[in-house]
């Protein structure tokens, strides 16, 4: 199994909240998701936000999340504004 550090975007502090929320290796954060990482988070880190979910759809694709296509961001975005 891939360290999450080993992935695009993923530093050693998002990978320290990833593994408390139970999600332990690159291939886990890619089965589950960047929608589900992020809620996992946001239940724990109440102060993530909009970047930290494109960060994980970053990781996901392989792409710098600042590259994410638009329509992708559009999704992303209402995703997050449910949690508010």
């Amino acid at each position: 199994m891939a360290e999450l550090t080993s992935m695009r975007n993923i530093g050693k502090e998002m990978g320290r909240k990833l593994r408390s929320v139970g999600i332990c290796s690159a291939e886990e954060l890619a089965r589950l998701g960047s929608k589900e990482a992020f809620a996992r988070l946001k239940t724990r880190y109440p102060n993530v936000c909009l970047v930290h979910l494109y960060t994980l759809q970053g990781a996901v694709e392989d792409v710098e999340y600042h590259r994410l296509p638009e329509e992708v961001k559009k999704d992303l975005k209402d995703f997050s504004d449910s949690f508010q």
